[in-house]
């Protein structure tokens, strides 16, 4: 089928430009990045008519959420140029020594970073994630299959454009970097059969589209599932803090996997906890949906359901349940949580290094919201998505998760008897 041999060309040409992406120095990785930054920001109106055209032909069959993930702004495309200045200013990874030996007889073993190969990234209407896994796959020596959603295709055309103009006049094969747009809804069963042209696929959208990968990939995945994220205010909560800290994690962008979903209170502060946060919830247009005693301190609330209990609402909708201990908080969050950001407000010490110790998340925060799950926020320069799988990688993925290591063995005429 013609889908398929161009989905093949596509790979083939990612492939072929590893080697050089490989052995690439420092120096020409951190021109690419610097061109690309200068790209984005000359070439803003031309990145946000392209955007345009995806929110036009968006309408309103989408969400909010959705739409607010799809929309380009001049901020946001600021925002990836900045990314690719903090990456190039961060260490390259590829031939660190991570650990080293001398064995009595000699032998020198150095187990040293190097690129995984060719990563493919499968992601739904986010276009700067076409910028920032690019980049950080090629500061870590790799190269990128990327395939974006539909609905965000004009967007992502153009976000390559200038990707693939940076990594030619930077002296880098612009094949590193290939957008498959062919084959519709076959193409992403097709590409996870390719075994000998991808090394590693990384899914970043909703549940389906994790659920479909890891069902037809045989390829290994990273997973990055869905965020039911939750903060714990415990009995001995600051007040003002506990407000700040959870109204910021449920409405500073609550279409992000990182926004708190669940809000667990400790039934000791919650007389004086929950109608201070629901005065704010109400303001700024929140949802609320609470257990039987949450409703005795917020009565508009709607009845919770057990399915809200493990929802991800992506939404200005907040679940809200008092808890009678610690425990009981740290119970639910590991029985409903995704593993993803949980967060507990406390001024006991003692109850937060057991929240932290005991709580199963790639992310457990002390007295801060869980939208700081982000690899800007956290120093990575960018990320390629928040893993919530447990091996190889875990949070936020930045440059050292996108390389494997090898062992190098020095010796002078060892032979093993």
């Amino acid at each position: 089928m013609v889908w398929q041999k161009q989905i093949l060309e596509k790979l083939l040409e990612t492939k072929e430009a590893l080697s050089a992406i490989n052995s690439a120095d420092t120096r020409r990785k951190n021109d690419f990045l610097g061109l690309l930054a200068n790209q984005l920001r000359t070439r803003k109106s031309f990145l946000l008519e392209a955007n345009q055209q995806d929110l036009r032909r968006a309408g309103t069959e989408y969400s909010p959420a959705f739409v607010d993930r799809l929309t380009l702004t001049p901020e946001r495309i600021e925002k990836m140029a900045l990314a690719c200045q903090e990456v190039a200013s961060l260490p390259d990874p590829i031939g660190q020594v991570i650990w080293e030996t001398t064995r009595p007889n000699g032998l020198h073993i150095q187990r040293v970073r190097v690129p995984i190969g060719v990563i493919a990234l499968i992601y739904e209407s986010r276009p700067d994630v076409t910028v920032e896994a690019s980049i950080l796959c090629l500061k870590a020596g790799n190269a990128t299959i990327l395939r974006g959603g539909k609905e965000a295709a004009f967007s992502n055309q153009a976000l390559v454009e200038l990707i693939k103009y940076s990594l030619k006049q930077s002296g880098l094969p612009e094949t590193a970097v290939n957008l498959i747009t062919a084959g519709g809804r076959r193409a992403v069963p097709f590409l996870l059969h390719q075994t000998a042209m991808v090394d590693l696929v990384i899914p970043r959208g909703g549940e389906n589209l994790i659920a479909t990968v890891v069902k037809h990939s045989r390829i290994p995945v990273i997973k990055h599932y869905k965020g039911v994220c939750h903060t714990y205010v415990d009995r001995q909560a600051n007040l003002d803090m506990a407000v700040r800290v959870t109204f910021n994690a449920k409405v500073q962008r609550p279409g992000t996997c990182n926004a708190t979903e669940t809000l667990l209170v400790h039934r000791e502060i919650a007389p004086r906890f929950l109608p201070r946060i629901a005065q704010e919830f109400r303001a700024a247009g929140v949802e609320m949906r609470g257990c039987p005693v949450t409703r005795t301190y917020i009565p508009d609330a709607r009845p919770a359901t057990e399915t809200d209990w493990g929802q991800e609402y992506l939404a200005l909708i907040i679940a809200i349940r008092v808890v009678n201990s610690l425990t009981e908080a740290i119970d639910h969050i590991n029985r409903f949580g995704t593993r993803h950001s949980d967060a507990i407000v406390t001024d006991d010490l003692e109850a937060a290094r057991e929240f932290l110790t005991k709580v199963d998340a790639a992310c457990v925060y002390h007295n801060a919201s869980t939208r700081f799950t982000d690899g800007g926020q956290f120093g990575l320069g960018a990320e390629i998505g928040i893993s919530t799988d447990k091996i190889h990688a875990r949070g936020p993925m930045g440059l050292e998760e996108l390389t494997t290591y090898k062992y190098l063995i020095h010796g002078n005429g060892q032979l093993r008897t």
